[in-house]
């Protein structure tokens, strides 16, 4: 049994996910979103980031962490905001002693729908399906549920190509 975090970060909104890997199965535990836009100003929003994601951490006790990589969507502005909630998140897993793992966006969708290129809905509807979920997730919700799941195909695909036989706290035995 392995639960995965996943984090969708955001400076608006913060997608968090979490999956519990049991063998070859994975389960949905729970996930949600992250406000933060009504905050005043960016230290505030940074810090309702950080504070959640620690609560989140504390509450759920995930084995380890899986994060999306910064892309240049908007501008460099956006991708500094993007960056600095990105931040405080890794900050929220190292406190608490997770290991953080970084996955690339597209690497994302590739693990989950198959095409690099995927778009928003088509990731939602098959986090949905992968984890027979009965309604679709929220947007960002669905993000971090599919770098969770981008972490546990990888890191089975790993195990399995390494011929182990079990993991403990998410390392190879």
């Amino acid at each position: 049994m392995t639960l995965i975090l996943g984090i969708d970060p955001g400076s608006r909104k913060t997608g968090f996910g979490i999956i519990n890997q049991v063998g070859a199965k994975v389960e949905y535990v729970t996930s949600g979103v992250i406000r933060v836009h009504k905050e005043p100003n960016m230290p505030a929003r940074l810090d309702l980031i950080f504070s959640s994601l620690a609560e989140i951490i504390n509450h759920y006790g995930p084995h380890c962490m899986a994060i999306e990589e910064i892309f240049m969507g908007r501008g460099p502005d956006s991708a500094l905001k993007l960056g600095q909630a990105r931040g405080v998140a890794i900050l929220a897993g190292t406190q608490a002693q997770l290991e953080i793992f970084e996955y690339a966006a597209r690497k994302v969708k590739q693990a989950v729908v198959g095409n690099g290129n995927a778009d928003k809905d088509q990731v939602g509807y098959m986090v949905k399906s992968l984890l027979k979920l009965p309604g679709l997730p929220q947007e960002d919700a669905a993000d971090a549920l599919a770098v969770a799941l981008c972490h546990n195909y990888i890191h089975t695909g790993l195990i399995n190509i390494a011929g182990a036989t079990r993991t403990r706290r998410g390392r190879i035995v």
